[in-house]
């Protein structure tokens, strides 16, 4: 097995609660009215430091997904999904961007956040479990 590279960003940016792995700038989040079964959610353009699972079909509150779960380099700490594809026309600006699970990074501040159950978020996506 070899030496793990990360990428260190610089700047303001989310990390792993965990084992503090660096993954998306503040700069990179496209929305952070989404959520997910564990409370608020943020779509981002690009985060790095991370794994993809296998190919999987979901139906989430905005319909059916092509997704992969991914996972923290560091620690392996499922953090989110990746959409692959939106099999809904209107929701085809997911594809290639990336969902992290706010109770599953630290803030640039290094706080961690809390659960939400936020009822503005209901229109988010999450798993319709």
């Amino acid at each position: 097995m070899g030496r793990l590279l990360l990428t260190t960003l610089e700047g303001n940016f989310y990390s792993c609660t965990h084992c503090k792995t660096h993954l998306a700038l503040q700069k990179d989040i496209i929305s952070r009215t989404f959520h997910c079964r564990h409370g608020k959610a943020y779509l981002f353009n690009n985060i790095v430091n991370v794994t993809v699972g296998e190919l999987e079909k979901r139906m989430l509150i905005t319909g059916l997904h092509t997704v992969v779960d991914i996972f923290c380099v560091g620690c392996g700490s499922i953090l989110g999904w990746k959409y692959e594809i939106a099999h809904d026309k209107s929701q085809k600006y997911k594809e290639g961007k990336y969902i992290l699970e706010m109770l599953k990074v630290l803030g640039p501040d290094g706080n961690s956040y809390l659960a939400s159950h936020d009822p503005q978020l209901a229109g988010s996506d999450g798993d319709d479990a």
